[in-house]
C-alpha cells in the first residue's frame, strides 16, 4: 500500500511573522499539491500563533492541509530558564509536532542525547509527536564507525520510551556532512541508514512497531532529487531545511514527491 509521503519544511531561524503570513497565502493557492503529501511546517517561536490562526482558515474538517511544529522546547514544565519555551505553550500556539536533537541543537547549544530523551518524554506525555533528528559527521562516517555512533544515539535517545509512544514518533535521520552543504548522501546510502534504524526498531521493540514507524531523510534534499529518496522502500519522507524557504520552490518539492511507485 502507498502511503503519503511526510514533508517537514524546517524554517529554522528565518521568517517574521508577516514573512510568514505571506508565504502561507501563496502556499494555499496550491491546494492539489498539498493534499500530495503530509505537510508540515516547523517556524520560529515567534510565529507560531499567527501561523495557527492562519492554517486553521486553511484546513477543513475533512481535509488537514497543513500542520505546525515547533522547531524545539524545553524539557520542564516551567520554571526560571530565560529564554526558553515549555511543551504547553507551543501546544496552546497550536503545534502537532516538534524538531527534537536537530544536529544544530547539538552542535551549538550542547544538546546531549540524555537531554534530547527527556524531550522526547515530555513531548510524547503532552501529546506532541516529536520528530527526532539523528545523524553522524563526515569524520564519523569516513572512519567506518558512523553505525556504532547511530546506535548509540538511537539507544540513548529512546531510553525508557514505551512501545505505544515509539511507534507515533518521527525518527529523522540527517547526516551531518550533509546538512546545507549541496553534499547529500546518495538514495542507496540514505536507504541503507533508514533500513539500519527499522532494524534497530524491529529489535528494541517488535516488528509491527517497526513499520509503523514513519523515518524522513534531511540532507540537501530539492526538487530534483526528492522523487530518488523516495522512491526508497524505507524512506517516508524529507526534512528540508533552505530548499523550504521560498514557496515557489517548495511547492514543486512537494509536487515532484509522488513521482515514485512504492
Amino acid at each position: 500500500m502507498k502511503h503519503k509521503p511526510i514533508i517537514i519544511a524546517n524554517w529554522k531561524m528565518n521568517k517574521s511573522n508577516s514573512e510568514a503570513l505571506y508565504y502561507l497565502e501563496t502556499l494555499k493557492q496550491y491546494p492539489k499539491e498539498l493534499q500530495k503529501a503530509i505537510i508540515i511546517i516547523a517556524v520560529p517561536f515567534t510565529a507560531l500563533s499567527d501561523m495557527h490562526k492562519a492554517i486553521s482558515r486553511i484546513n477543513t474538517k475533512d481535509i488537514k492541509l497543513i500542520s505546525l511544529a515547533a522547531q524545539n522546547m524545553h524539557q520542564e514544565k516551567a520554571g526560571a530558564f530565560t529564554g526558553e519555551v515549555s511543551c504547553k505553550m507551543i501546544k496552546e500556539a497550536g503545534c502537532e509536532y516538534v524538531i527534537i536533537g536537530h544536529s544544530e541543537r547539538r552542535q551549538y547549544c550542547n544538546e546531549t542525547n540524555d537531554l534530547i530523551n527527556k524531550k522526547l518524554k515530555y513531548a510524547l506525555d503532552n501529546d506532541i509527536i516529536p520528530i527526532l533528528c539523528i545523524g553522524e559527521t563526515l569524520e564519523q562516517r569516513n572512519n567506518k564507525n558512523f553505525l556504532k555512533y547511530i546506535t548509540v544515539q538511537l539507544k540513548e535517545c529512546l531510553a525508557g520510551i514505551k512501545a505505544s509512544d515509539a511507534r507515533r514518533m518521527i525518527i529523522s535521520y540527517e547526516p551531518i556532512w550533509a546538512i546545507g552543504t549541496g553534499k547529500n548522501a546518495s538514495p542507496q546510502q540514505a536507504e541503507e541508514m533508514h533500513a539500519f534504524i527499522k532494524n534497530f526498531i524491529l529489535q528494541n521493540y517488535t516488528k509491527k512497531i517497526a513499520d509503523e514507524i514513519r523515518i524522513t531523510y534531511g540532507g540537501s534534499v530539492n526538487e530534483n532529487n526528492i522523487s530518488l529518496y523516495l522512491h526508497m522502500l524505507d524512506i517516508n519522507g524529507v526534512l528540508i531545511g533552505g530548499a523550504s524557504l521560498d514557496v515557489e520552490t517548495f511547492v514543486r518539492i512537494i509536487g515532484n514527491s509522488t513521482k515514485y511507485n512504492k
